[in-house]
């Protein structure tokens, strides 16, 4: 059964699990559990998301019941008129904050604009040697994307030198295989923590969060990082 974090008439979000499928893709063929058929399934009703989350991302995704908040959703995405914030585990020890402005490309080419702040919770250092450095370094970050482009955490974090741990494209093959060896955890440290928007009937202001996933808080618990 997959957690449902708010529901209304228009509108139904979960908190969706790392690995988990938005709908069915060429791209990943081996995949046979979408989030969007189980939803549709769990409560009985047509659902459609309104925006995406990558396979490997986990937290806040969200469903419209109906076409006209799906569409007026997906224009506040669209516009940037919403706010989402997003935890994430990162190689090293992160700047305290940061702006990050660095456009990237599309699929065919095409450079667009790609905005993302970010600040530092919390940094952890564990005594085991990593390559050529005596300990390994991990920050614990906030990210606010301002745009919505594709991958644009995961890439805008590699960019800057702190890719995000479990990022097998945009991220460390070396940090992948450590904790795939070191804790048996392969899965990718990015979760959609916090969601505000506009309701598109009611015009009330929502604001929703995701508790993270066990496997992300197993994480922090062996790094110790508490919040």
């Amino acid at each position: 059964m997959l957690e449902i974090i708010y529901e209304d008439e228009n509108l139904i979000a979960i908190n969706k699990p790392h690995g988990l499928l938005v709908h069915q893709s060429s791209i990943a063929r081996d995949a046979t559990e979408f989030a969007l058929q189980m939803l549709r399934d769990q409560v009985s009703k047509h659902v459609s998301p309104v925006h995406r989350l990558d396979r490997k991302t986990g937290g806040i995704l969200l469903f419209a019941f109906d076409k006209p908040s799906e569409i007026a959703m997906h224009q506040q995405f669209m516009n940037t008129e919403t706010d989402k914030k997003y935890l994430a585990i990162l190689r090293g020890f992160a700047p305290d904050s940061m702006d990050i402005d660095y456009p990237l490309a599309k699929e065919n080419g095409t450079i667009q604009e790609a905005f993302t702040s970010f600040k530092t919770l919390q940094r952890a250092e564990i005594d085991i040697p990593f390559g050529k450095h005596p300990t390994s370094r991990y920050s614990l970050v906030e990210a606010m994307p301002k745009t919505g482009r594709m991958h644009q955490l995961r890439r805008h974090f590699s960019h800057i030198l702190h890719p995000i741990i479990g990022d097998r494209t945009h991220g460390c093959n070396k940090q992948n295989k450590f904790f795939l060896e070191q804790w048996n955890m392969s899965t990718m440290l990015l979760h959609a923590s916090e969601l505000s928007f506009t309701h598109p009937i009611t015009a009330e202001k929502i604001h929703l969060k995701a508790n993270l996933h066990d496997e992300f808080k197993r994480v922090m618990q062996f790094m110790n990082i508490i919040i």
